[in-house]
């Protein structure tokens, strides 16, 4: 029964139209817009993918070698379950121009094709033309294509030779469009494209070298891919192979889209919290005004539960309107912006209206309403009827009952525990969640305490009206800090710890690393050269040091006789094949930290040194054997001692390294850092290129640039979430200002009736205005310092320092931001005339 009447109460109730709820509705619709259009824009992509994965790929499936070809057996069988089959080989080289005597040279990532390349897609070249013509190039040379950025790089045009190794090749065309170029992932260097038999010259392809080779299958309709992925694995379980298909074209970009999207969803749900505060408040401020109404519904009868359920409905209603509000934002505007948005991505998107992330934006929006307002709606209970015609919810008690304390804790943790879901990362989410909880607290006690201080500092401020007014409104029984600290400092605490994190990257990559860094990896040095190498290198006095280590690269397929995924799951180390050498004694960069290492003459069965932090996060222990396919054979190796690997400093390091009686008969070339001045590198890369035109040069300096140019695009992603977080926080502001305009009226008529002047006035409330806001951005740059700081130490593990700058940007923005919100609704309390405020107040 009280349910009924509580719904005819609330559905009356709304007649009044939204007044006093814009803000509610604007803070709600924003943070859901943002979660919906992160999570819509993350779909498309991922329904881009889909579509285009034979493309991406470069087929309906790939199986893919390390260090060698097909052997003739696993050729006929790949040849038996494809209708067409098409075999590349991948690897980075040298591009030598060298067109007055003078040679220039870049990285490049080769991919040499055979006459059957491009099974799926188009190649597009500049000037156009079929590929096959552009790759035959002319009666002397072969033909090749590259991409722009190269050509440019190097001033090639098509017509002009260069080379590769030791073969010279005639540029072709630029590469305009590579359909499977994203299938590789990220990568050092840009595009050249020849065929596998130009190179049979070039000296690239040697054993051991380090290069992949990807055999792309076009398979019969209706194929079971599950059933042919396990049926290839079955039958050749020992080759190293690694299958793929057109489920997951480019999975490195799907995994880095698919993260990135999660972690900006974890900085809306910032944003929905700031604006979770604007609700709260907005609905708070609402029943203060519905005191009367209140009143009278008790005095007519109607019990606690009627009252609750009535306007709970009736927020209930207005919390759908500003969830459906912010659904159809972020559904729109990622279409509306799909053009643009596509023209900057690698990969196709499918822009249209994707149900699931509208569906997990809708529910972050109603857990958010329900936790923001169930406990203002619930202290309506704690009213006696006595009271409710004397500002009753002032006077009310600061919990409500325990039912819906405890209400709220299980919505909160239902809240984070569906963010932990629907982001895959439990651990990110959790930080997350305890920074944004941490920061709230830190809020609250901060506002109580700059009352406290504002109070007893008034008293102080004797000969300085406009003081002491803004003092005594800041510490007065309306408690105008609470919601000034709390929206505008979650919002900086967050646009705080960002800008720190950013900046500490930044600061890590340009000033950390080239300090400690080498100039160059040198890759593909075969042993036979390694004498005259490291001679040349011995010998030269701007060479300040050098590390060389044999190179393979393996699959660790096994831990324990198990399946290693089913032990480490989705760990980097055995996702894809990873770098390792053999060793008969620790050099002196080596620290053994747990075990022992083998004997220098050791014969017997094989042994591994494993990286400690890596073996604690994977659960490995001494005595732990490990299967490491490698050139097609698999070598089972006990673990026997682990080491402390610093991957930091960007120079060699080895996550496995075996004895030697397991590796050193296997076809492998030696890896190698050269450390020296930058004014030399130019020179020590040509003398090196020209003694050794077959190994490959990678500039830690220019691979810092990429990486940082990457870290570029996802600093401003953030950035921009961030800042939707800071509009919501300023929404709220805007919101507490209309709010509290009555009060300001009031207190206006009283000081002009006292005598002071208008100027004066303002005075005080644009002090009133700047003192919060100060106190806000100091407070918010103090949480968010600490929680960017935890970030950068227990996260990602690096060095953590304040970036100043930024932290004065977060007062400064503090300051501005509330002296703007307070001055916009200034001008009417000052305009009004005090005769009609005090006499409608009597």
């Amino acid at each position: 029964m009280s349910l009924t009447t509580a719904s005819r109460f609330a559905r009356r109730e709304l007649r009044g139209g939204l007044k006093g709820f814009r803000i509610f509705l604007a803070c709600l619709a924003l943070g859901v817009a943002a979660i919906a259009g992160v999570g819509s824009v993350r779909s498309a992509i991922q329904s881009g993918l889909e579509a285009q994965g034979s493309v991406l790929l470069g087929g309906d499936a790939s199986v893919e070698f390390t260090y060698r070809f097909a052997d003739p057996d696993e050729r006929a069988y790949l040849e038996s379950i494809s209708t067409e089959i098409s075999e590349i080989t991948d690897f980075r080289s040298m591009v030598v121009r060298d067109p007055d005597g003078e040679a220039e040279r870049a990285l490049t990532q080769v991919k040499s094709v055979d006459a059957a390349y491009p099974l799926t897609g188009d190649v597009i070249l500049e000037p156009s033309m079929p590929l096959a013509d552009a790759l035959a190039g002319t009666e002397k040379l072969p033909g090749a294509v590259m991409a722009p950025l190269l050509a440019d790089r190097l001033g090639l045009s098509p017509g002009d030779s260069f080379r590769l190794g030791t073969q010279d090749f005639v540029l072709s065309a630029i590469l305009i469009n590579e359909p499977d170029g994203s299938a590789s992932g990220f990568s050092l260097g840009p595009r050249t494209l020849v065929t596998t038999e130009a190179l049979r010259e070039a000296s690239l392809l040697q054993p051991g070298t380090l290069f992949e080779t990807e055999y792309r299958l076009l398979l019969p309709p209706g194929s079971d891919l599950d059933a042919l992925e396990n049926a290839t694995e079955d039958a050749f379980p020992s080759s190293g192979l690694r299958w793929r298909d057109a489920r997951n074209g480019a999975p490195g970009v799907a995994e880095f889209v698919d993260r990135l999207g999660a972690f900006l969803i974890l900085v809306g749900l910032s944003g929905l919290a700031v604006g979770g505060i604007g609700v709260s408040a907005a609905v708070r401020a609402y029943l203060a005004r519905k005191t009367s109404v209140i009143a009278t519904l008790r005095t007519l009868g109607a019990t606690r539960a009627t009252i609750f359920q009535t306007y709970f409905l009736q927020i209930g209603a207005l919390s759908i309107l500003g969830i459906a509000l912010g659904l159809v934002l972020g559904a729109m505007v990622p279409i509306l912006f799909g053009p643009v948005i596509s023209a900057s991505l690698p990969v196709p998107a499918i822009f249209t209206i994707h149900p699931a992330p509208l569906a997990e934006a809708a529910l972050y929006g109603l857990l958010t309403a329900l936790v923001f307002t169930l406990w203002p709606l619930a202290r309506t209970e704690e009213v006696r009827p006595a009271m409710l015609f004397r500002d009753a919810l002032d006077g009310a008690k600061a919990l409500p009952a325990w039912r819906y304390v405890i209400a709220t804790l299980v919505l909160l943790a239902l809240l984070v525990a569906v963010a932990s879901f629907f982001s895959g990362s439990p651990f990110l989410t959790l930080w997350t969640a305890g920074g944004l909880i941490g920061a709230l607290i830190v809020l609250v006690f901060a506002a109580i305490g700059i009352r406290w201080l504002a109070k007893r500092s008034g008293k102080s401020m004797r000969g300085r009206p406009a003081w002491r007014w803004a003092l005594a409104s800041i510490g007065g029984p309306r408690d105008a800090a609470a919601p000034v600290v709390l929206s505008l400092g979650l919002g900086l605490s967050v646009l705080a710890a960002v800008g720190q994190i950013d900046g500490n990257l930044r600061s890590a990559i340009d000033r950390d690393l080239p300090e400690v860094a080498p100039a160059y990896f040198f890759v593909d040095i075969q042993p036979d050269q390694m004498p005259q190498y490291t001679e040349m290198l011995e010998n030269d006095p701007a060479v300040a040091r050098i590390d060389t280590a044999p190179m393979l690269r393996g699959v660790l397929s096994e831990i324990n006789g198990r399946p290693a995924r089913d032990v480490a799951g989705d760990h980097w180390v055995v996702t894809g094949d990873r770098g390792l050498t053999y060793a008969a004694q620790p050099d002196e960069n080596t620290r053994v930290v747990a075990g022992e290492w083998w004997d220098a003459d050791h014969d017997g069965p094989p042994e591994v040194s494993f990286a400690i932090e890596e073996a604690e996060e994977m659960g490995l222990s001494l005595g732990d054997t490990l299967t490491v396919n490698i050139l097609g054979r698999d070598i089972t190796a006990t673990i026997t001692s682990f080491r402390d690997v610093d991957f930091s400093t960007a120079g060699m390091g080895f996550v496995m390294t075996l004895t030697p009686n397991a590796l050193q008969g296997a076809p492998h070339t030696f890896i190698s850092t050269v450390y020296a001045p930058q004014e030399d590198e130019a020179r020590i890369l040509r003398e090196l290129a020209t003694a050794f035109p077959n190994i490959t040069a990678i500039s830690v300096r220019d691979a810092i640039d990429r990486v940082s140019v990457l870290l570029e695009g996802i600093g401003a992603a953030v950035r921009w979430g961030a800042a939707a977080t800071l509009l919501t926080g300023f929404l709220v502001l805007i919101g507490a200002a209309a709010a509290g305009e009555g009060a300001r009226t009031y207190e206006a008529a009283v000081l002009k009736t006292l005598g002071a002047s208008r100027s004066r006035i303002l005075q005080s409330f644009a002090l009133r205005s700047a003192l919060l806001g100060a106190a806000a951005g100091f407070v918010a740059l103090i949480a968010g310092i600490l929680g960017s700081w935890a970030v950068m130490t227990f996260i990602m593990d690096s060095s953590f320092e304040v970036v100043w700058t930024s932290a004065l940007g977060i007062v400064v923005g503090g300051v501005l931001a509330t002296l703007i919100a307070g001055l916009i609704f200034a001008w009417r309390p000052l305009a009004a005339r005090p005769a009609q405020v005090l006499r409608a107040r009597e």
